[in-house]
C-alpha cells in the first residue's frame, strides 16, 4: 500500500503536544497585519489548544502524527 499524505496546510497550521492534543494559533495573523488595529494583534497573540471533535478531524488529516 502506498503511503498516506499529510495535508498540507495541516502541516503549517497546527502542532501536536505530548499528550497529543492540538495547538493552534489565532486565525488571521499571517500577512496583512497593517489592516487590523493593534488591539486585535494584541489579543491573538500566543496559541490555544483545539476542541476536541475539531482536534479529531484534524489528527484524521495527518496520519503520522506532525513534527
Amino acid at each position: 500500500m502506498p503511503k498516506m499524505k499529510t495535508k498540507s496546510g495541516v502541516k503549517k497550521r497546527f502542532k501536536l503536544t505530548a499528550s497529543g492534543k492540538v495547538k493552534v494559533g489565532p486565525a488571521g495573523k499571517r500577512h496583512r497585519l497593517i489592516s487590523h488595529n493593534g488591539k486585535y494583534i494584541r489579543q491573538n497573540r500566543g496559541t490555544s489548544v483545539l476542541a476536541e471533535p475539531d482536534a479529531k478531524r484534524v489528527k484524521a488529516w495527518a496520519p503520522y502524527g506532525l513534527d
